[in-house]
C-alpha cells in the first residue's frame, strides 16, 4: 500500500513539470536565430555645407528654436491692448521690478486691518456666510 501511495505521489509531482503532457513543453528554438543586416543610413544629397560666417548648428538654442517653431514668435498687439498698456504705464516701469517685488525692503501699502483679517481668515465651506443689505 505504501508503494502505491509513493508511486501516486511521484507521478503527481512529475505531472506538474509538463503543461499538456509529460515532456511536452513549448520552448524557443535557439538554433532558429538569424543575424539581421545592420541599419544603413542612405546618403542625403540635399545637405549643403554651411555658409562662411554662419553660426554652427551646435550654437543654436534648441529651446528657443522649438518655441519659435511651435508658436511663431511674439504676436503683434492690437491697438486696444497697446492703449491699455500705455495707460497702465508701460514705459515707466522699472526694468528689474520683478526681482525686487519680494524684497523685504520694498515699500508696501498698508491696506488696513479688514484686509489683513480677510487674508488671514481660515478657509471654510461657506455655510456660515451671510449677506445683509443695509436699510
Amino acid at each position: 500500500m505504501r508503494k502505491l501511495i509513493l508511486a501516486a505521489g511521484l507521478v503527481g509531482s512529475l505531472s506538474a513539470c509538463g503543461s499538456s503532457g509529460l515532456f511536452d513543453r513549448e520552448r524557443l528554438d535557439e538554433f532558429a536565430v538569424s543575424r539581421q543586416a545592420p541599419l544603413v543610413i542612405p546618403p542625403d544629397f540635399a545637405l549643403v555645407p554651411p555658409a562662411p560666417g554662419a553660426p554652427s548648428s551646435a550654437t543654436v538654442d534648441s529651446g528657443r528654436a522649438a518655441m519659435q517653431a511651435m508658436f511663431g514668435g511674439p504676436a503683434a498687439r492690437s491697438a486696444t491692448e497697446g492703449a491699455a498698456l500705455d495707460a497702465a504705464g508701460r514705459a515707466s516701469a522699472a526694468p528689474g521690478i520683478r526681482s525686487s517685488a519680494g524684497d523685504p525692503n520694498t515699500p508696501v501699502v498698508e491696506m488696513g486691518g479688514t484686509t489683513r483679517d480677510i487674508i488671514a481668515a481660515p478657509e471654510g465651506d461657506g455655510e456660515g456666510a451671510r449677506a445683509a443689505t443695509p436699510q
